[in-house]
């Protein structure tokens, strides 16, 4: 079920999926889906937290391989943005943030996310810095933090189509500030 309601949520948006569109993703009739989740909210929860593993070990995964930490780097801001306007794991992923104020187990799946995101970073400036590939400009949790930040802005844009926020131009943006921050030409 929490797969069908990601699906349902992909097609249809957070804001307007029903349980009936979930019932017909998962090949079952709304009352089924009601008994196994009375309230909508909790199964949104589980399709968070399923969505933010699943985002997490994708960006673990493009790093697996990468010795060089300037090459995780490289890697770490090309894929902490989304694919595109239409990347239904961002979509799905902002519109959970919208839940956060309203929901407690919201919030702490977006500020898990976020800590793991810093915590990726940090581990790659960290190491880039020790094998004296990078000159750190800031603290490395400083650098991590507004690289986070950074993705998330940016990539609301992008999901959001504002004009004239592209893929590219957030790419550039992003390794732009990663090279003021640590002094090493990132792009490729």
């Amino acid at each position: 079920m929490v797969d069908a309601a990601g699906r349902a949520i992909g097609e249809r948006g957070l804001a307007n999926v029903r349980i009936k569109d979930i019932a017909d993703q998962a090949g079952m009739s709304p009352g089924s889906v009601l008994y196994y989740y009375p309230e909508l909210d909790d199964l949104l929860i589980e399709v968070h937290q399923e969505t933010v593993d699943q985002y997490f070990a994708q960006r673990e995964q493009f790093l697996d391989g990468l010795d060089r930490p300037v090459d995780q780097l490289r890697t770490a801001l090309r894929t902490g943005l989304p694919s595109g306007p239409d990347d239904v794991t961002a979509r799905l992923l902002y519109g959970m943030h919208a839940r956060c104020e309203a929901s407690p187990a919201h919030a702490a799946l977006m500020t898990n996310l976020f800590d793991r995101e810093v915590a990726l970073y940090l581990t790659i400036l960290r190491s880039a810095n020790e094998a004296g590939d990078v000159e750190l400009r800031a603290s490395a949790e400083t650098i991590a933090r507004t690289l986070v930040a950074l993705e998330d802005g940016l990539g609301l844009h992008i999901v959001s189509r504002t004009r004239p926020m592209t893929i590219d131009a957030a790419r550039t943006i992003m390794t732009s500030c990663a090279e003021q921050f640590t002094g090493v030409t990132l792009s490729s």
